[in-house]
């Protein structure tokens, strides 16, 4: 057994599942066509004043709390579900403190969708003439030994098969890349149309729920208003000090530092030292004599009127 045959037998087994696959591709190409039809349809009242009544209508259901309404109105903007998806998370994730990873997240994968919807018809552009080769050259064996043995009716049945299927596959890449082209159009405009009403929304201010824990900038705003209450509790007057009602009394002052210990003035030689306080004597009896004084004292004067 030759490798020869064993190719040949390989690609002669191949005929039916490529006829098979160029048959469901021609199935497939066409329901993509009526797709992309449809998709057209919905968008026919697209353009920019539509878009920005929508998000007109949004902002002023936003700034009413009105959630349930933005997320309505948004909805109706999509023109697919991952559109709208997208667009409602753009409503619903604002709130939260992460907003801008999480809103970043759903447009990639409101992207990804896309992308993904697109691959069928590209794969499509790429595989249909691959099929139609393929459908070419596998029955042109055969043909040729038809050929060679003289079966007319042989060789015109295989010419047919390989011709048809080659026409076939080039139809499929010709309908496969039209739809791919238009949709890359379109899903590029409704990309673009998303980032607008996500730019648009924000400037809109977020109005938190009243349960919902302080976090980020209310937990700052909480810690001030906290250090205010302490400081104007730390300075209230004492019970003792009187207040005038309708008067703000003024902030007690801080204590003043003790001032610097001055050194002792030098005295002179011929200032003399200061007097010491003595004691005053007691008065003597009239029978006994008055007490001797101690030198380099001075006696206490009497008072006047004595």
């Amino acid at each position: 057994m030759k490798i020869e045959n064993v190719i040949f037998d390989i690609a002669d087994a191949l005929l039916y599942p490529v006829l098979i696959a160029a048959l469901l591709s021609i199935l497939f190409v066409v329901v993509e066509l009526g797709a992309l039809l449809a998709e057209l349809r919905k968008r026919r009242g697209r353009g920019i004043p539509r878009l920005e009544q929508a998000l007109d209508a949004i902002r002023a259901a936003l700034g009413m709390g009105d959630t349930v309404t933005a997320l309505s109105i948004a909805r109706g903007l999509g023109y697919n579900s991952s559109m709208s998806d997208a667009l409602a998370a753009i409503i619903e994730q604002r709130g939260k403190p992460d907003a801008p990873d999480r809103i970043a997240k759903r447009m990639a994968e409101y992207d990804y969708h896309s992308m993904r919807r697109l691959e069928r018809t590209r794969i499509l552009v790429r595989m249909g003439p691959a099929l139609g080769l393929m459908g070419t050259l596998i029955p042109l064996s055969p043909a040729l030994a038809a050929l060679a043995e003289g079966d007319v009716q042989r060789l015109t049945d295989d010419l047919r098969v390989a011709f048809s299927v080659t026409v076939a596959g080039l139809l499929i890449g010709m309908i496969a890349f039209a739809v791919s082209l238009v949709r890359d159009r379109l899903y590029a405009q409704d990309y673009s149309d998303v980032e607008y009403i996500l730019a648009g929304l924000s400037s809109v201010p977020v109005h938190p729920s009243p349960r919902a824990a302080a976090s980020g900038e209310a937990k700052v705003a909480a810690t001030e208003v906290a250090q205010t209450g302490a400081t104007a509790t730390a300075v209230l007057p004492t019970p003792s000090t009187p207040v005038s009602t309708g008067q703000q009394q003024p902030a007690a002052s801080p204590p003043s530092a003790p001032a610097p210990p001055q050194p002792p003035a030098t005295q002179s030689a011929s200032s003399p030292p200061p007097a010491t306080q003595q004691p005053a004597a007691p008065t003597p009896p009239p029978d006994q004599p008055a007490p001797q004084t101690p030198s380099g004292v001075t006696p206490p004067a009497a008072p006047e009127g004595a």
